[in-house]
């Protein structure tokens, strides 16, 4: 029988389809077999995961929940008062520091009707998929100490961070990037601490792309290229100096920082052929562009760190990290501060959540926002003298918010007090946090240890309850 051109093509249609479907399975199969001598292997995940990555943005600083997120009516009623003593007791709050209202309005959005700052128009529209937990409590009441706590789980021993925690748990699906990248990070607070792997091996360390304070459109991968010599000549001088790395490895046993530096240039290696591409904005239609805010006022810095976060969510990476640094500790002129916080960030975080779900990866990706703790409802007082128009740093109850990934949208989790003072409902401490995190991508918190100076260690220490009721 002859066939018609068209109709070869519709006949042999599926098999090509077939064949691209077992050359996937088969990179697949040996990523997963490789992960004995390849420590950034794909690893199965204890349960079916939720989520495939986290995109965290963080607000360095302390956002004030009582003028973003979590509105208390009580503040405009009783604005002057202090708090009542009850409240007061055993806490860091001056007992003669008056109730402050915002200076925000409160607008109910999306079907869910979540009470959302007018500072936010933007990520208001994306309400019914934000699951606002309103309930957070934690550790330290300096920023040094809370950031840790978000971070790392401990606010004052140096461990692995999140990130690095996720990366050992389940590996990479991109051999050719860092599995665990953060986006301009601070070096206050913490430092490289909040992206370090600490005990857990080199390896699993957060790569950091640009720094806080230097605008994004300046960062580069440094020597990415190189003009003189080849891929094959780089590989094989690379091989050499490897050879004699590994031979002084296995003299000394155990050297992390070698071992460390081993990895690292076998990375920057492989990145060779992915990296320049990635990180290149211009490849970006105008509308993407426009939408994410890049070469905008105020918001192209931290529109390009949102753009980048897709990008490198596409491309596989595991855990990445975007930091609006250091700009929301409002001691004084919160209004002034936190519009124009706001203002930057707005705009590309909506526009990162509607991407991420136009290309249909929101589903798979956990998006998490927040600060390490929020602020009092009183005005800050400092001295003798009340900063009308700031409040102090509040471990006790703030706001965070996770889209994506599993979660709930256009859910409102846990309460404060009639003040916002204190998580009182369904509270959730950064344990708790850590814990749903992990199962979200499929790890129990519990079981994901690493064996370190005679005794299991875990992101969540000892601590930590999974908060199933806010995941589908």
């Amino acid at each position: 029988m002859k066939y018609t051109r068209r109709q070869m093509l519709q006949r042999c249609g599926c098999g090509f389809g077939y064949l691209a479907f077992s050359s996937l399975l088969a990179t697949v199969a040996e990523a997963f077999a490789d992960a004995e001598k390849n420590p950034l292997a794909l690893k199965n995940p204890h349960f079916t995961p939720r989520a495939k990555r986290v995109i965290f943005l963080f607000m360095h600083g302390g956002p004030s929940h009582v003028d973003t997120f979590d509105y208390k009516p009580l503040l405009e009623r009783d604005a002057g008062k202090t708090l009542p003593k009850d409240f007061v007791k055993g806490s860091f709050v001056d007992p003669n520091a008056k109730l402050m209202q915002s200076p925000f309005a409160f607008n109910k959005s999306g079907q869910s009707g979540l009470s959302i700052s007018e500072i936010f128009p933007e990520v208001a529209k994306c309400a019914d998929d934000l699951c606002l937990i309103r309930s957070m409590h934690t550790n330290g009441q300096d920023h040094t100490q809370a950031v840790l706590k978000l971070h790392t789980g401990s606010e004052n021993q140096v461990r692995p961070s999140m990130g690095s925690w996720v990366l050992y748990g389940l590996g990479t699906e991109n051999q050719n990037l860092p599995g665990f990248i953060t986006i301009s990070p601070s070096q206050m607070t913490g430092g490289a601490n909040n992206y370090g792997s600490a005990f857990l091996p080199a390896v699993y360390q957060g790569t950091p792309f640009g720094q806080a304070n230097s605008p994004l459109s300046q960062a580069q991968i440094r020597h990415i290229r190189n003009a003189e010599m080849s891929l094959e000549l780089q590989r094989q001088q690379l091989d050499f100096v490897q050879q004699l790395n590994r031979e002084q490895l296995r003299n000394a046993q155990v050297d992390d920082q070698l071992d460390g530096v081993i990895e690292s240039y076998e990375l920057a290696f492989r990145m060779q052929t992915e990296a320049p591409e990635l990180t290149d904005l211009s490849r970006e239609s105008k509308e993407t562009l426009s939408m994410y805010g890049v070469d905008q006022t105020p918001t192209d810095d931290f529109a390009r760190q949102c753009l980048l976060a897709r990008r490198f969510a596409e491309k596989g990476v595991r855990f990445i990290q975007v930091s609006h640094s250091f700009k929301w500790d409002s001691h004084q002129n919160l209004k002034t501060e936190h519009e124009r916080n706001a203002r930057e960030v707005d705009q590309p975080i909506a526009a990162l959540l509607r991407d991420l779900k136009s290309r249909d990866l929101l589903k798979d990706t956990l998006v998490i926002w927040g600060g390490e703790f929020g602020r009092t409802p009183t005005a800050q007082a400092i001295g003798d003298k009340q900063q009308q128009g700031g409040r102090d740093h509040n471990p006790r109850g703030f706001t965070m918010w996770l889209a994506g990934g599993g979660v709930k949208g256009g859910l409102s989790y846990g309460e404060t007090d009639d003040y916002g003072y204190a998580a009182v409902n369904n509270k959730v401490h950064m344990h708790d946090l850590h814990a749903t995190i992990l199962h979200a991508l499929g790890l129990n918190h519990e079981k994901l240890t690493f064996r370190h100076a005679g005794r299991d260690f875990r992101l969540t220490d000892v601590h930590g309850n999974v908060v199933k009721a806010i995941l589908v």
